[in-house]
């Protein structure tokens, strides 16, 4: 088969040019058609011959000339259309970086490994700014050490792949080398402080520190090109805490959070990779992963005269700390083989989430000084099993006919791990469990204010009852592609789901290209698709306090199925869908590299969180019943939104002088617009609560409207020099007392350069947001209480940690 020329889109940081690497990567392939490319199930295609666009990103390559050690923060900065953020007192998203693709819902991009569903996070995120109502994969469960690529499909695939890609999948493609071993060593450290810089302080001028280390083994099992890939790290990261400082403000009272930022983190990951032929064309794999992340997260502050806090205990008052346990298991297993011309592929693939809380220095109030100042607060477990089949074949019709055809069984495990009992209940003055029953004088008041104390863990109350909801689901799907000429291919897929728990759904998509020269195509798709509730936002309930305008409230997310929901008329789950369209171009001249797409995605029944509702309008009839808590919030199909955007990704190389220069300019405008509001009839009149102003614009701002990467590298012999340049739009929230919280555009610098000392050790230093640059300031005092994060700024655009300075080395043997 002859290459004329292969170019692969290279998004973000890179130490060679984005053509080097697909020699590179062809160079370790044994045959063209062996590199998978997702969005084709054809393996003769390759990236430059989709009908859709697809990024693919060298992991190994982007992370040696950057700072990033985790893969979504590596793709924040790498990929225009990828978004994700590091929270800040938004509970157990602290631990879990909330991620979107084209500004939809973290739910609605689905993950992959090595071509297998991966299974979701067993966490819902209920604060931040992102993903508010979802649940979402934990892309940081994979370690970048185990990583060889990384593949975007940015168009809805939810035909060819099923739930959860409407806005697109990303496909994890783990390390294959036979032999050697690689090792990388990095230090990070952040020096926020700059000259002048004000607005921002800290316990040091140096923290955050972060320490990575892992080690790659490739071997060859057998001798017939078996061969097993294991990668071990350890990834240990310090505190960065922001606070405001008060002179700014002109104010001397104390801000809601005094401990907020970057969370404390330890991961600990294994994985391994394993393929080996047991006879003429039958070979089995294997993929095993185990990831554990301990974090530790400041929750809000509670005050020495709060009704949450004990002077007695805490004279000064206290920061709750939220320890999380993340224990992640992936076990895939499968066999290739041929029938009768057919490529099959028969697999199984496990993995379960379970996601733990200690809450740490807290107390329940109203236990007075008897009260415990740790609990467990319980949790939640996510199961996912999936058996499937998958038949491929080339057919010699016209220009080539490819057909796939396969099943998939899936099975899901939805689990509420129930807490200790003080870590959740309120109790009276005689030590007994309130209940709606208990007279008001036996309530336990605080002195100072008159007001009843707040029950459970100050910071996060733990989970009141054990839940164990399961499902199971069927598909069946066919994917077609058929080359007319050979300019000219199409393709058509189509799937059918069925899910016992609200039935089923048919689902299409066709797409086609035309290449008009050599070097110029048009290209353009149109789908269905659809993503079924998850367990968690059908079956999810939590009673919580929260912060509004300086004040902590009890607030009860109560499940879809809950009597409270039903009572108020929120209408029970069902799948949202969806239609996506989207056409554009590619340019090839081999120095230079245009693709430019243009998309257009309209959902409909989106869910979401909703906005409070306070007990007055709760039906006369069940306030008695509920009269401990402030306000509800349920998951409901709220909205339908439509979305419009353009991708643009421009590459071009040169020699200049005695080395190369590559630049790449990528950008993404996104724009979403929300078109209407389902309410039910008996809401009708509620709209503003259902859905308010305030949860309208944390959904549209999931992405900034526009985000542009620049990324300049020269390479002279043995050293090379990265410049990488993100401009992150205007981003706009409404606050707690309704006023607009708007967070100007911003650009980030990152900067490094690195030498090869030989073909077997390298090493880069470098600095991550050069320029120390911060999201806009916002109010963070009590008399606003004004940010959802209770800090200086919101969890937006480029993260709130800073500057941060790197050295990282390379090493194989």
């Amino acid at each position: 088969m002859k290459i004329k020329h292969i170019s692969i889109i290279f998004l973000g940081a890179s130490t060679m040019s984005y053509a080097q690497q697909v020699k590179d990567t062809l160079t370790k392939e044994s045959k063209i058609d062996e590199v998978a490319i997702t969005g084709s199930r054809n393996k003769k295609r390759t990236v430059t011959n989709t009908p859709v666009p697809i990024d693919i990103i060298d992991i190994k390559q982007v992370s040696q000339a950057t700072g990033q050690v985790e893969v979504n923060q590596l793709l924040q900065f790498s990929a225009p259309s990828f978004n994700s953020n590091k929270q800040s007192g938004s509970d157990g998203a602290d631990a879990v970086d909330p991620a979107t693709l084209r500004g939809l819902g973290p739910d609605q991009t689905l993950l992959l490994l090595n071509g297998k569903r991966y299974h979701q996070s067993s966490l819902i995120n209920l604060f931040g700014t992102k993903g508010r109502g979802n649940t979402g994969y934990d892309m940081n469960t994979i370690p970048i050490g185990a990583i060889k690529r990384v593949e975007v499909l940015r168009d809805g695939a939810s035909a060819q792949y099923g739930s959860d890609a409407i806005a697109g999948v990303i496909n994890v493609i783990l390390n294959d080398r036979d032999k050697g071993f690689e090792g990388n060593a990095f230090y990070g450290m952040n020096l926020f402080k700059s000259p002048g810089n004000n607005d921002v302080v800290s316990d040091h001028k140096i923290d955050g520190g972060t320490f990575d280390f892992s080690g790659n083994l490739g071997t060859k099992i057998g001798s017939k090109g078996g061969f097993g890939n294991f990668t071990a790290e350890f990834i240990n990261k310090e505190y960065a805490i922001r606070n405001a400082n008060p002179a700014i403000y002109n104010d001397p009272s104390p801000a809601p959070r005094q401990r907020f930022g970057d969370a404390k983190a330890q991961n600990i990951y294994f994985f391994g990779n394993i393929e080996l032929p047991l006879s003429d064309g039958l070979k089995f794999y294997s993929r095993q992963g185990f990831s554990h992340r301990n974090t530790k997260a400041y929750a809000w502050t509670r005050s020495a005269d709060a009704d949450g806090n004990i002077p007695e205990v805490y004279p000064t008052g206290f920061n709750p700390i939220e320890d999380t346990n993340i224990t992640d298991f992936t076990f895939d297993n499968g066999l290739k083989f041929k029938v009768a011309n057919w490529e099959v592929d028969v697999y199984n693939a496990f993995g379960n989430n379970r996601f733990v809380y200690n809450i740490n220095n807290t107390i329940n109030a109203t236990l007075g000084t008897k009260s415990p100042t740790s609990f467990d607060a319980g949790g939640h477990s996510l199961l996912q099993n999936t058996t499937g089949f998958n038949a491929t074949r080339q057919f010699k019709v016209l220009e080539g006919l490819n057909v796939a055809f396969g099943s998939e069984f899936r099975y899901e495990k939805f689990n509420i791990i129930k807490g200790e009992e003080a870590s959740y209940a309120m109790y009276d003055v005689n030590g007994n469990i309130v209940t709606p029953s208990t007279p008001q004088n036996l309530l336990v008041t605080n002195p100072l204010s008159g007001d009843v104390r707040p029950g459970g863990s100050q910071g996060f109350p733990g989970y009141s009852t054990d839940i164990g909801k399961s499902r199971n689901n069927f598909a069946a799907y066919v994917d077609t592609e058929l080359d007319i000429t050979k300019n000219w291919m199409i393709s058509a897929a189509g799937r059918f789901e069925n899910y016992n728990d609200f039935g089923s759904t048919l689902n299409g998509k066709f797409a086609t290209r035309y290449a008009f020269t050599p070097q110029f195509a048009f290209r353009g798709s149109v789908s269905t698709g659809f993503r079924a509730p998850s367990l968690a936002q059908k079956y999810y309930s939590q009673q919580f306090t929260n912060f509004q305008g300086g004040q902590l409230v009890t607030i009860q997310l109560a499940s879809n199925d809950s009597d409270l929901a039903n009572s108020l008329g929120i209408p029970q789950l069902k799948q949202e869908t969806s239609v996506n369209g989207s056409a554009g171009f590619t340019f090839n001249t081999g120095k230079f590299t245009a693709t430019v797409d243009g998309y257009y995605i309209r959902v409909k029944n989106r869910i979401v969180l909703t906005g409070y509702f306070t007990k007055d309008d709760f039906p006369a009839s069940i306030q008695s019943q509920y009269s401990y808590i402030d306000q509800a919030q349920f998951f409901s199909n709220a909205i339908d939104t439509k979305t419009k955007g353009i991708d643009l990704i421009l590459s071009y190389n040169e020699i200049i002088g005695p080395g190369k220069l590559t630049a790449t300019l990528a950008g993404n405008y996104n724009d979403m617009e929300i078109t209407n509001v389902n309410t039910s009839e008996q809401l009708k009149g509620k709209e503003d609560i259902y859905l308010s102003a305030r949860e309208k614009a944390f959904i549209l701002a999931s992405a900034p409207k526009t985000k542009i990467n620049l990324n300049l590298n020269y390479k002279i012999n043995k050293f090379n020099a990265n410049l990488q340049l993100v401009r992150f739009d205007k981003v706009t929230l409404i606050g707690y007392d309704d006023s607009e919280q708007v967070y100007n555009p911003k650009v980030t610098t990152d900067l490094s350069f690195g030498y090869e000392f030989s073909k077997k050790l390298n090493l880069t230093i470098g600095s991550k947001n050069l320029f120390n640059r911060y999201p806009t300031l916002q109010s963070a005092h009590v008399t606003s209480g004004n940010t959802e994060a209770g800090g200086i700024f919101d969890p937006v655009q480029m993260g709130f940690a800073g500057r941060q300075v790197f050295a990282r080395l390379n090493f194989k043997f």
